[in-house]
């Protein structure tokens, strides 16, 4: 599946970024340093890594928009009051935690619960792709110092 995407240039760098970002376990920084290896233009990748990683972590935070704060409330021992304070809190900066989506495991389930939690969605894109792109940056940088060393 590997070499299947990085065959696919662009494209396969744009997948393993979706699916990397998602509930779904995979790395896309093996395409995304391949890519970068076989000489692909980084200022390309490090868009379709932000469009593709921020794209992907969307479908995380419309899964938990699924969920109902009656849920919460029936299966824990949180109040209505707290729910709508966590909800006023998270509206505000609580969003700017989306920056942190790019996180292995934690990242995840923090955009799930801005979505459950009915964040802005807005916002939370925006963050989303600041952080997406802040990460895939670094890894792009330390890839060409890699490659520097090497040459």
């Amino acid at each position: 599946m590997i070499d299947t995407l990085i065959g696919l240039g662009f494209l396969g760098l744009f997948i393993a970024c979706f699916i990397s970002a998602t509930i779904l376990p995979f790395s896309s920084d093996i395409i995304l340093v391949a890519l970068i290896i076989a000489g692909l233009d980084y200022r390309i990748c490090l868009l379709v890594a932000t469009i593709g990683g921020m794209l992907g972590s969307l479908v995380n935070y419309y899964l938990g928009r699924q969920g109902k704060t009656e849920w919460i409330e029936k299966h824990s021992k949180i109040r209505r009051e707290q729910i709508a304070k966590i909800e006023k809190w998270l509206n505000g900066k609580g969003a700017y935690m989306a920056l942190l989506a790019w996180v292995p495991v934690f990242g995840n389930l923090l955009v799930i619960a801005l979505g459950y939690l009915r964040a802005n969605v807005w916002f939370v894109s925006i963050c989303l792709a600041i952080g997406m792109f802040i990460r895939y940056a670094v890894v792009i940088f330390l890839t060409q110092q890699g490659i520097g060393l090497v040459h």
